[in-house]
């Protein structure tokens, strides 16, 4: 029997921030999901969507990239299209993770950073990192199958103090 409550189906998640002051090392923050299998919620991904790229299957994609914050709207955009993902995976977790090549940068370091997630013109959550301002990088979303195949949105905001590199290994481990 199939249940009435089909969850969540197609989210947008969109981070924005300002640009760095004239002189200072370049603000690059990135988007980055996680996908994790029924075998193995909370061990390895099976696979990483980040830095303009997208899912095997087609159903998240990295729709823009941004390496300065500069533009207008958001600065990277995701889009993840969870009703589409095969019945194997079981979780998703969406992270954000500062590049760290001019210099030690912690969210506290980034001016008017903001993460949306939304469900056509339903905003699910938003986050200004204000909790975490000593981190390095930060879970922002976690997708859970339900038992019925609904998505549902778990938790909030987490940071973490480490490499982008070590952060993707690490995202997944600490929620749930």
């Amino acid at each position: 029997m199939s249940s009435i409550n089909k969850g969540l189906e197609k989210i947008e998640v969109t981070l924005k921030w300002d640009p760095s002051p004239i002189g200072e090392p370049v603000r690059d923050l990135d988007l980055i999901a996680a996908t994790y299998t029924r075998d193995d919620p909370h061990g390895e991904p099976d696979y990483l969507v980040h830095f303009d790229s997208r899912s095997p299957d087609g159903t998240i994609t990295l729709n823009r990239d941004s390496r300065t914050g500069q533009g207008f709207g958001p600065d990277e955009a995701m889009t993840l299209e969870l009703e589409r993902l095969a019945d194997t995976y079981a979780r998703v977790v969406v992270g954000v993770a500062i590049q760290q090549g001019g210099g030690r940068m912690t969210f506290g370091d980034v001016a008017n950073s903001l993460v949306e997630i939304t469900e056509g013109y339903t905003k699910l959550a938003e986050d200004d990192f204000s909790g975490v301002p000593r981190s390095t990088a930060a879970t922002v979303a976690e997708f859970v199958r339900s038992d019925s195949g609904a998505w549902e949105l778990r938790g909030g905001v987490t940071g973490f103090d480490t490499e982008p590199e070590s952060f993707v290994r690490e995202m997944g481990r600490g929620i749930s």
